[in-house]
C-alpha cells in the first residue's frame, strides 16, 4: 500500500460541514418507536408531543381556607366585616381539592375568622378578595392540545412529569441511532485478553478506546456496538465494515489506521467502498481523521491515539448524532484563565490543550498537562481545554484565554492549587481531602520545586511542593523562599523521605551509589532543571567532584518521581534518581541516598482559607499518616508542623 499524504486539510468546522451536506444528500432519517413514559427517560422526542388533557383539570384550591364567590366579598373591609355562612357562601376547602360549582376565589385560613352561632357557622371577612385569588385555574399549566415538548427534546427528569401532566402515556421518540465500532490493529486485543507479560514486552496493546467512544454514543443517545478487532488487512478491514452495514449499522467508527504510514490502510479501503471526502483536519491532537461515505452512510476513521480518537468523537460523530436526532450538541461553559507559563503552538494548527485549573486571588490559573495524543489521563484529570487558533503562536504567560470547563465552575471554588515539587503522597492527599471534606479537593501540577516558588511569587497558586538543598548549609527551603518570595509564608513539613537510586529489576550492572553514575555503561535518567532533586544530585556529584558532562543522560528529563521509575522499567535507563515510594510502587531496586525534607510552602494569607484549614487537618490526621508509612520510605514524625516561618521582605 502507498503511504497517505494530507493533501489539504480543512478546519473542524469545514470538514463537518462538507460531510453533513454530502450525507445530507443520501436523506438518512432515523426511524421512530413508541416507548412507555417510564421508559422514555434521556429517549429523543422524534415528534411535537402535545398535551391530552389540561393540567389542572378543574378549578382548584392553591392554599387552605375557605372557597367563595369574590364577587360577594367586595362590601369586606376591617370597619365593616363581611359575615358569611359556611355550608351556603363560604366552604371549607383543602388545598388542591376543586372548587365548588360557581366559586372562584379562596381565602386563606391566616386570613379570616369564624365565629358559631346556635348550629350555625359563620366565616368573618374583613377584607375583599378577587377573583381567582389562590386558584389552580384549570388549564394553568398546560391546556388540552397544546405543545408539551418540541421534537429533538432529550427527556429528563422534569420532562417526564409534564408529558405525566398532561396525560401522554406513551412517546414517541427516535429509534437509538447503531453505531458500530471497529478496532483495528494487529496488535491490539481486547482489554479481557492483554496478558501482562505480553504488555510489559510490547507485543500486544489493550484495546480501550472502544470503551470510552461506546460511553459518548450511549450518552450521545446512541446504540453502539463493539464488533471484534481486526488486524492490519485492508481485506479484513473491508469485510468489517461491509458487515457492519449489513447488519443496518446507521454509522461506522473505524479506529486506528486513519494516519499516514505504510501500514495506515483507513483512508485506502474506504475509497474503495465508497467516497473519501476528508482525510486530515487542522488540529492537535486529532489531525489523521478520515470522513467518507459508503453505501449512503457515514464511515469515520479516527486516529489510535485516544486524546485524538477523542477529539474526533466530539468534533463529528456527536454532531451527526445531534443532527439526526434534532437537537444540538451542549456547549461548555466557557471562562477567562491566565496561563502559568507561556503556551506555545505551531501556526497552521488549531491545537486543543488540556489544562488543570485553580481559582487563586480572584483570578483561575491554567496550568498545561502534557500534550501527547496518548496520555488519556490528560484528559482525566483535566479541568479544561484552551483551544488555540491555528493562526496563533500561542499564548503568553499572564495573558488571559478562554478555557471550556469539563468540571462545573463551582468545583474550582473548592480546589487548591498547587503548583511545584512531585511526590507520590500529594494524589493520596487529595483522595483524603475528598473523602473528608466532600466538596474540597487539591489538584497539582508538577513542574519542579523552584517552579513553584516561582508560581507562588506570581500569585498563581496556593500553595507549593518544594525540597530544595542549600549546598552551603545543608538545610531546605529556606534560603530558597528568602531569595523567591516576598510575602509572609510559612514552611509546612509534610514528610521526610528517603532519595535514592533506581535501578533495572536485579540491579544487573552492580550500581551502588552516585559516583557509578558516571560510569560509561550507565544511562541515566534526570529529573527536571530547577527541581529538588535535581539540585540533590548536582550536590552529591559537586561533592565527590563529578561532572554532569560525564554522565550519560543527565539532559534527559522527566518531571515526576513515577516517570523516572518508569524509565528505568522500560529499559529507557538504566537509573534514575527517585524517592522510595516510587521504587516500591513498580518494584524496582533502590540504593538509598540519603532522607530529605518535603515541605509545603503556604502564603500566610491563604491559611485562613477553609479548605486551606481543611486540608491542614487531613495531613495532621493519623490516617495520612497511617497511609504514608504504608507507602514505604517516608517519615511522619514532623508531619503537619510549622517548621519556619518566613516574615517577607
Amino acid at each position: 500500500m502507498k503511504r497517505n499524504t494530507y493533501l489539504t486539510l480543512l478546519t473542524p468546522d469545514e470538514a463537518r460541514i462538507l460531510w453533513f451536506e454530502r450525507l445530507h444528500a443520501h436523506s438518512h432519517t432515523l426511524a421512530e418507536e413508541n416507548v412507555a413514559l417510564p421508559d422514555a427517560l434521556h429517549r429523543v422526542l422524534s415528534r411535537a408531543v402535545e398535551a391530552q388533557r389540561s393540567s389542572p383539570a378543574f378549578h382548584g384550591a392553591a392554599m387552605d381556607g375557605i372557597a367563595v364567590s369574590a364577587e360577594d366579598t367586595f362590601s369586606a373591609s376591617a370597619r365593616n366585616p363581611l359575615r358569611l355562612e359556611l355550608g351556603k357562601k363560604a366552604h371549607w376547602i383543602n388545598t388542591g381539592h376543586p372548587l365548588p360549582q360557581g366559586l372562584n376565589a379562596v381565602i386563606m385560613m391566616e386570613n379570616l375568622n369564624t365565629e358559631t352561632v346556635g348550629e350555625t357557622q359563620w366565616a368573618i371577612i374583613e377584607k375583599a378578595t378577587f377573583p381567582w385569588q389562590h386558584v389552580r385555574k384549570l388549564g394553568e399549566d398546560m391546556v388540552a392540545t397544546e405543545i408539551i415538548l418540541p421534537p429533538g427534546t432529550c427527556i429528563g427528569p422534569y420532562d417526564l412529569g409534564a408529558l405525566a401532566a398532561g396525560g401522554v402515556l406513551e412517546v414517541p421518540v427516535f429509534v437509538r441511532p447503531r453505531v458500530s465500532i471497529v478496532p483495528s490493529g494487529s496488535e491490539i486485543v481486547p482489554l479481557s485478553e492483554a496478558r501482562e507479560e505480553d504488555l510489559r514486552a510490547g507485543r500486544v496493546l489493550p484495546e480501550f478506546n472502544s470503551l470510552i467512544f461506546s460511553a459518548m454514543i450511549t450518552e450521545a443517545g446512541g446504540d453502539a456496538t463493539v464488533l471484534p478487532v481486526v488486524p492490519d488487512e485492508p481485506t479484513a478491514i473491508a469485510a468489517a465494515i461491509t458487515n457492519a452495514l449489513d447488519a443496518g449499522a446507521d454509522m461506522i467508527i473505524l479506529n486506528a489506521g486513519s494516519s499516514a504510514g505504510s501500514h495506515d490502510y483507513t483512508a485506502h479501503v474506504l475509497e474503495s467502498l465508497g467516497e473519501v471526502l476528508v482525510h486530515g483536519i487542522s488540529v492537535m491532537p486529532g489531525k489523521p481523521t478520515v470522513l467518507a461515505v459508503v453505501r449512503g452512510r457515514p464511515v469515520i476513521g479516527v486516529p489510535g491515539y485516544p486524546v485524538s480518537a477523542g477529539i474526533a468523537m466530539e468534533e463529528f460523530v456527536l454532531h451527526l448524532l445531534a443532527l439526526w436526532q434534532k437537537r444540538s450538541v451542549s456547549e461548555r461553559r466557557k471562562v477567562l484563565a491566565v496561563p502559568y507559563n507561556p503556551l506555545p503552538s505551531r501556526p497552521g494548527m488549531e491545537e486543543r490543550l488540556r489544562v488543570k485549573l485553580g481559582l487563586v486571588g480572584g483570578s483561575i490559573v491554567a496550568v498545561p498537562l502534557p500534550r501527547g495524543a496518548g496520555t488519556i489521563t490528560s484528559l482525566s484529570r483535566a479541568d479544561g481545554i484552551i483551544c488555540i487558533p491555528r493562526d496563533s503562536e500561542g499564548c503568553d504567560a499572564g495573558e488571559p484565554v478562554t478555557v471550556e470547563l469539563l468540571r462545573p465552575e463551582t468545583a474550582l471554588a473548592g480546589a487548591l492549587l498547587a503548583i511545584g515539587s512531585h511526590d507520590n503522597t500529594l494524589d493520596m492527599l487529595d483522595s483524603l481531602l475528598r473523602k473528608t471534606y466532600p466538596g474540597f479537593r487539591l489538584t497539582s501540577a508538577h513542574v519542579g520545586s523552584l517552579g513553584g516558588l516561582m508560581a507562588l511569587r506570581r500569585g498563581q497558586c496556593h500553595l507549593a511542593g518544594s525540597h530544595l538543598l542549600d549546598a552551603e548549609d545543608g538545610v531546605y527551603n529556606r534560603k530558597a523562599i528568602e531569595e523567591n518570595l516576598e510575602e509572609p509564608t510559612v514552611l509546612l513539613r509534610l514528610v521526610d523521605r528517603e532519595q535514592g537510586i533506581l535501578t533495572a529489576p536485579g540491579n544487573p550492572l552492580y550500581i551502588n551509589g552516585i559516583e557509578d553514575l558516571a560510569r560509561q555503561d550507565v544511562r541515566f535518567i534526570n529529573r527536571q532543571r530547577g527541581s529538588g532533586t535535581r539540585v540533590l544530585l548536582d550536590y552529591r556529584l559537586a561533592s565527590l567532584g563529578i561532572s554532569s558532562t560525564g554522565i550519560k543522560g543527565y539532559r534527559d528529563e522527566e518531571y515526576t518521581h513515577m516517570n523516572v521509575a518508569a524509565a528505568v522499567l522500560s529499559g529507557r535507563a538504566d537509573a534514575g534518581l527517585a524517592v522510595r515510594a516510587a521504587a516500591n510502587a513498580l518494584g524496582l531496586p533502590f540504593v538509598p541516598v540519603g532522607m530529605e525534607e518535603y515541605d509545603l510552602v503556604i502564603p500566610r494569607r491563604f491559611l485562613a482559607m477553609e479548605a486551606m484549614q481543611a486540608l491542614l487537618d487531613v495531613i495532621r490526621s493519623e490516617s495520612f499518616r497511617k497511609t504514608v508509612e504504608s507507602m514505604g520510605g517516608y517519615g511522619t514524625e514532623k508531619t503537619g508542623q510549622i517548621i519556619w516561618e518566613y516574615a517577607g521582605r
